[in-house]
């Protein structure tokens, strides 16, 4: 019995790919002007989908510059996700519950939340939005 378990144990363990060689994205090369952003938002944003050039990821890691006056719109999430704010400020919303972030913020949004963000103030509000996703991609 014992024997049985340890090679099924050691089948599974033999089963482990290796890891992928990593990947290194800059962010010139993937810059894409999205006007306007995501979830019927307003306004001018510059998206940078970091993770996108990294095959076999299972989740997403990207930068967005939210312009003066843009916002990401109300969404439900499918996911646990957050916002970090890099620099400039902006305000989070999530189940109607709103708060003001600046650098060096972040906010962790649950799965089922009806979330956005949007800019306030003269400077354009840098985030990073990282989140899994549902399955390992090809």
């Amino acid at each position: 019995m014992l024997a049985s378990a340890l090679a099924a144990l050691l089948i599974q363990t033999a089963a482990v790919e290796p890891a992928r060689p990593m990947v290194v994205v800059r962010e010139a090369e993937v810059r894409v002007e999205q006007n306007p952003p995501p979830h019927d938002g307003v306004g001018a944003s510059t998206a940078f989908r970091l993770s996108d050039a990294a095959p076999g990821r299972n989740f997403e890691f990207r930068k967005r510059i939210l312009h003066p006056g843009a916002s990401i719109g109300l969404h439900v999430l499918t996911h646990d996700e957050v916002y970090y704010v890099v620099s400039g400020r902006g305000e989070v919303a999530s189940d109607g519950r709103t708060e003001v972030m600046g650098p060096e913020t972040a906010a962790y949004l649950y799965e089922g939340a009806d979330v956005g963000i949007k800019q306030l103030g003269d400077e354009p509000l840098v985030l990073i939005i990282a989140y899994p996703l549902g399955r390992r991609l090809p």
